[in-house]
């Protein structure tokens, strides 16, 4: 089975806490990896999401131990929409 990881960076306005998370983000800029893989059996290239992580802290903070975190791509859209809606 082939898999691909995409990397796209999402912005926060305002401090943030997804499910899972012991203490709010501060708001800023954060990498979050997509896994997916090819959907087999079907004839054209498609592609479906089996993982996400976000790498903590946000990119702009310096000295601080990085580490990646599991996530819920859902949840991490229904956290930027609120956030966004506070704007």
């Amino acid at each position: 089975m082939t898999n691909r990881t995409t990397q796209t960076v999402v912005h926060f306005p305002f401090p943030f806490l997804l499910p899972g998370f012991d203490a709010p983000q501060l708001a800023g800029e954060y990498r979050v990896d997509r896994q997916e893989e090819v959907i087999e059996g079907i004839s054209w290239l498609a592609w479906r999401g089996v993982g996400a992580f976000i790498h903590l802290p946000a990119i702009a903070t310096e000295g601080a131990r990085r580490q990646m975190a599991p996530i819920n791509p859902a949840d991490l859209e229904i956290a930027l929409e609120k956030d966004h809606k506070q704007s």
